[in-house]
């Protein structure tokens, strides 16, 4: 186990339909299929940053109901401690709708549930003061990853912005950022910051000088592959690693979580 990695964000469950290709606006188009799977970018985050070795503390919310508690269970049974993770009762727990098609892209509707019951203090408080890096995520509100980006500052610790999905006040939070990780239109959107860690899709990401391409693989679905990617990032951060080896573990990461069905390789069974 490295360093401890704190991650605050979204804990969605996501209802995957598999279609031959997306529909035009005004189309309807028959499902091949449907599944019900982990997903939230901070759980995806949790999770990956977790099998990739980090010993990994989880701060979210979910509702009273019956996904919550599985899904926190699984998240548990696979390395990741959610002792902090709360329950509202007045919300249902997070939900992304998810259509796949056969190229393996995806668009994705994400209902924010529970997750819009974390209070910016409460995410704060609840960091540990052993924290190393300390990343959020923008499907909770920007008053939420300000607060966690200051608090890992105070400790001392490196915080990581994962900067999706992208917004107009995430740009003020990139000064708080020690580390921030985009895809190259969220890159765009935010002004282009020099120092970014921008991920490619099947080019791979840059950093800086340094650069990594994914072998090839046979993509069944991208859903959650940045997350992967970050996971992975902020877990060989934790862990030491230079730049360069950082980007080429986390390009890895993230080219096997399109070989497999959904956000996470395990599902709710």
């Amino acid at each position: 186990m490295g360093a401890r990695v704190v991650v605050v964000g979204s804990i969605n469950v996501d209802s995957v339909v598999r279609v031959a290709e997306h529909p035009a606006p005004g189309e309807t188009v028959l499902g091949l299929g449907v599944e019900l799977l982990p997903g939230g970018k901070g759980a995806n985050l949790a999770a990956g940053a977790a099998a990739a070795g980090a010993d990994v503390l989880l701060i979210g919310r979910v509702g009273a109901d019956d996904l919550g508690r599985r899904y926190v269970g699984r998240l548990a049974e696979h390395g990741v401690d959610t002792s902090v993770v709360t329950v509202d009762p007045t919300q249902p727990t997070g939900q992304a709708f998810i259509t796949v098609a056969d190229s393996g892209e995806n668009s994705i509707i994400v209902i924010g549930g529970a997750n819009a019951g974390l209070a910016p203090d409460a995410a704060a408080r609840a960091i540990p003061d052993d924290a190393a890096v300390v990343v959020t995520q923008l499907e909770l509100a920007p008053e939420v990853a300000e607060a966690v980006l200051r608090r890992g500052r105070a400790l001392g610790a490196t915080t990581v912005l994962n900067a999706s999905p992208v917004s107009p006040e995430a740009s003020a939070l990139l000064e708080l950022a020690d580390v921030v990780i985009v895809n190259e239109h969220e890159w765009a959107a935010l002004g282009s910051p020099p120092d970014a860690c921008v991920t490619l899709g099947a080019a791979g990401a840059r950093w800086g000088d340094a650069e990594a391409a994914p072998r090839p693989v046979d993509v069944v679905d991208t859903t959650g592959a940045g997350d992967a990617f970050a996971g992975a990032l902020v877990a060989q951060l934790a862990a030491g690693a230079d730049r360069t080896d950082a980007l080429h573990a986390a390009v890895a990461a993230g080219a096997r979580a399109t070989t497999y069905a959904g956000a996470q390789p395990w599902g709710f069974a």
